[in-house]
């Protein structure tokens, strides 16, 4: 059975149980949500930092938590211009040094750390988001790489790291969240430096085992968490009816905004979408006769959307969130 399989297999499951019917978005819809607040905690796929998040930083809406955040009429920020967005560029669950090797960049754990040591309470309708795994898992791929972790030794680490994700989500539960979002990671092996590395199918599988064990541990938190299935999402938009959502390109890269440092965490000399925008684009878009535009790739750089996949997530986050709340 393929991973692909295997997600919907599990998901299949996991929606037949009692305990799980919220948590998977089958229960009727009892009232309609309006958020106060969209509060959130991630790594770079839920950075919203104008010109600099990971993707290509135009003027339009560029990322997934935008998009959610423009669906009921709000707009999020960072932190360090006054919003809720508590998000770094490649944040680990609870280790350090993050995915790039730096020692200040804040975990997920210490970015809920800092919000709750704010005395800031959880509103009843504040929206709070969660995701992580990314930045874990390329670690874990770089050791393997060097040769100085097996893969089975990664693919049980990933296990250990969704139930570090699942830790997290229970704290914020406890801390009074309601609306708990829970985005783990997309299938890491469908983006071009699983294919650079070949190493596809154990990015695939570890991705995999992060999820499954994410899931189990909040399963009994239906009332309060919903999980968006950014492995199934990503899925469709890398596989074959990839033109239906108006991308034609899944394995190139948009960008071509090459980060001299660690960037993010792929190794030196590499794209980084932090620092890409329309004028840092792959020459072979901008001078494509055919009219084709970095709306028509999927990947900003190796791990990262463009704003189009970006907002498709989040029109499909949104209409999740606005069906269960």
């Amino acid at each position: 059975m393929s991973v692909f399989s295997l997600r919907r297999a599990v998901l299949g499951l996991a929606c037949a149980s009692a305990v799980l019917l919220a948590a998977c978005g089958s229960s009727s819809v009892e009232s309609q949500l309006k958020p106060n607040r969209i509060i959130a905690f991630g790594d770079a796929f839920s950075v919203v930092t104008p010109g600099a998040s990971f993707t290509v930083n135009d003027s339009a809406i560029n990322t997934w938590l935008g998009q959610i955040a423009s669906s009921y009429g709000m707009t999020v920020a960072p932190v360090a211009s006054g919003g809720y967005v508590y998000a770094q560029p490649n944040a680990r669950i609870k280790l350090t040094p993050d995915a790039a090797g730096s020692t200040t960049t804040q975990t997920v754990t210490q970015q809920i750390d800092t919000f709750l040591a704010s005395g800031v309470a959880l509103g009843d309708n504040d929206i709070v988001t969660i995701n992580a795994g990314i930045s874990d898992l390329v670690v874990e791929m770089n050791a393997v790489n060097a040769g100085t972790e097996t893969s089975a030794t990664m693919v049980a680490n990933a296990t250990q790291y969704g139930k570090d994700l699942g830790a997290q989500v229970r704290r914020l539960v406890a801390a009074g969240g309601k609306h708990v979002v829970v985005v783990g990671t997309y299938n890491l092996g469908v983006n071009p430096w699983a294919a650079s590395l070949n190493q596809s199918g154990l990015l695939q599988s570890a991705s995999s085992n992060f999820n499954n064990a994410m899931l189990v541990s909040v399963a009994d938190l239906g009332a309060n968490v919903l999980y968006i299935d950014a492995a199934y999402y990503f899925n469709l938009l890398a596989g074959t009816d990839h033109n239906n959502y108006a991308i034609s390109n899944v394995t190139g890269l948009a960008c071509s905004s090459v980060d001299s440092g660690a960037g993010i965490g792929t190794g030196t000399g590499q794209v980084n979408a932090s620092k890409c925008s329309p004028s840092t684009l792959n020459p072979a878009i901008t001078a494509n006769s055919a009219g084709v535009t970095y709306d028509q790739y999927l990947f900003a750089d190796n791990l990262y959307f463009t704003p189009i996949a970006q907002r498709l997530f989040g029109l499909y986050a949104y209409g999740r969130i606005h069906l269960r709340w």
